[in-house]
């Protein structure tokens, strides 16, 4: 019997050491679909992002945001971004415009993330992704801080403006729609 016993601990053991060495598979909240920049401006600007304020980019693929927000705003600007590629893309831009001081990106799973800090927020999820992350901006975003989601709203919140852009940055004439919340 224990025998037994030391054996099924020590399978347990070995399953839980083995689990350690495996990477967590975290989930993407979106494809990544470049925000052309004419649309990115008008994000920052309809959030009314001030020199020195702190700006988060959920999802900041190849971080075309963040270095916008910390080269023409001035802001202390943070990108949330899990693809290894991207992120590697995004630091080494940030680091050949020198911008390493005002500008970084951190490979981390959204979810796990404290939004407390942001005065203003940028989203290009999709809807399934705002509803997930939702919860976690209501819960952590200070007094004034302000949301703008591109293309996509977030359920049960109440725009303060909206604004509709048209961009043929593809080719294709798009029209881009922007939501401007503030808590």
């Amino acid at each position: 019997m224990r025998k037994s016993w030391l054996a099924a601990a020590g399978g347990i053991l070995i399953a839980i050491v083995a689990g350690r060495g495996q990477q967590q598979e975290v989930e993407k909240l979106a494809p990544f679909y470049p925000t052309p920049e004419a649309v990115v401006q008008k994000m920052l600007e309809l959030g009314e992002l001030k020199k020195g304020e702190w700006h988060y980019d959920l999802g900041s693929g190849d971080g075309r945001i963040v270095i916008m927000a910390a080269q023409k705003f001035g802001a202390h600007s943070v990108g949330f971004e899990i693809d290894d590629s991207l992120y590697q893309r995004s630091m080494a831009k940030i680091k050949d415009l020198g911008l390493e001081k005002l500008a970084t990106i951190r490979k981390q799973d959204l979810m796990t993330a404290d939004f407390s800090k942001p005065d203003l927020i940028t989203v290009y999820l999709l809807p399934t992704s705002n509803d997930k992350i939702q919860p976690l901006l209501e819960k952590s975003m200070h007094k004034g801080s302000r949301v703008v989601s591109h293309d996509f709203e977030f359920r049960g919140w109440k725009a303060e403006k909206t604004i509709n852009i048209e961009d043929d940055d593809q080719g294709d004439i798009r029209t881009h729609t922007l939501y401007l919340y503030r808590r």
